[in-house]
């Protein structure tokens, strides 16, 4: 399942480029701080063991991993992947004091990484900016051992009507606020066509599903402008 947008050269990468210096600041002043409660959550529902590897895809600056890393008093092992090189600095200097921890450049479609190595496999925010959904997945499926878990924590579709009126109003006003604090409107612009595109939960689920994930299942959070997913390789 391939997204044109996402497939226009060079497009994702520029995104990034311009705003991996303020990604953290925006990401707290466009959700009011409630990224970080629905990446609680992630981990949450993934109830990690110690002395486990997860692989936090389309890493960032690397949430996922610290809250996974402090669930499991520092015992479990991270693989940090992203595509942007700038992002993946900011990362670094971020978890310099931290062991049990490494760093890869890659794409969800091609994962640095052997087959059947880890126990947990997240991406959040990650895979709407891939350019082929499926091939996103089926690699998820590849790196993870028989008996490990999927979670993706994506933006989804908003199922109140009005809740939904209200989302789009509001969706309209982050590009202005990006050009505000970081300086740049079109990586904000970006990100409410890639929000609008995306497939929706249900569709979702089929995806996995078709890529043989099994005991697959999601959870809204705040009535559907985010969604985590969950899928098993039994």
């Amino acid at each position: 399942m391939n997204q044109n947008l996402q497939k226009k050269k060079g497009l994702v990468q520029n995104v990034f480029n311009k705003v991996y210096n303020d990604y953290d600041l925006m990401n707290d002043i466009l959700s009011l701080g409630i990224h970080r409660l629905w990446k609680k959550d992630m981990i949450n529902w993934l109830s990690p063991f110690p002395k486990k590897k997860l692989i936090d895809m389309a890493c960032g600056t690397g949430d996922i991993g610290k809250i996974f890393l402090e669930s499991t008093n520092y015992e479990g092992k991270v693989l940090f992947v992203d595509s942007n090189s700038k992002m993946l600095k900011k990362g670094i200097q971020r978890f310099k004091k931290h062991k049990n921890i490494s760093w890869k450049k890659g794409i969800a479609e091609k994962i640095p990484a052997p087959n059947n190595y880890f126990d947990y496999y997240c991406i959040s925010f990650g895979l709407r900016n891939s350019k082929n959904l499926n091939q996103s997945i089926k690699e998820a499926y590849r790196v993870l051992k028989p008996g490990g878990r999927f979670l993706c924590l994506e933006f989804s579709k908003v199922q109140n009507t009005h809740f939904n009126s209200l989302y789009k109003k509001y969706s309209k006003i982050i590009p202005h606020v990006g050009k505000i604090i970081v300086g740049e409107k079109e990586p904000y612009d970006y990100l409410i066509k890639s929000i609008e595109n995306f497939i929706n939960q249900d569709e979702l689920i089929e995806l996995m599903q078709k890529n043989f994930f099994q005991k697959c299942e999601y959870r809204n959070l705040s009535g559907g402008v985010a969604a985590i997913h969950s899928g098993w390789k039994i």
